[in-house]
């Protein structure tokens, strides 16, 4: 291999953004999967906190149906995309050697 190919493949390396998907799974993967769970408990977390507010001060049953169904649409995202992970990891396992 040419010193100037390496050279230029480090480069490539070292300019790539970290927050770009790696098709190998890479950091850039890990990153996203880490946004997504980050959001995913944050959902969950507001609807928790106006469900106590609603019981505890009376809070705007309104913003508590409003939380709740935004918590409910994370749930059934993140199960979906859980299925799709399962359903890929099957089709792996299936593969011929």
């Amino acid at each position: 291999m040419d010193i100037n190919a390496t050279l230029a493949a480090r480069s490539y390396g070292a300019a790539r953004p970290l927050t770009a998907p790696d098709p190998a799974g890479g950091a850039g993967a890990q990153t996203s999967a880490g946004r997504f769970a980050e959001a995913f408990a944050q959902t969950l977390q507001s609807a928790e906190t106006a469900a106590q507010d609603t019981m505890i001060s009376g809070a705007d049953p309104h913003a508590l149906v409003a939380a709740l169904s935004e918590a409910q649409l994370a749930v059934e995202t993140t199960v979906a995309v859980r299925d799709r992970v399962v359903e890929a990891y099957l089709e792996i396992l299936r593969m011929p050697v």
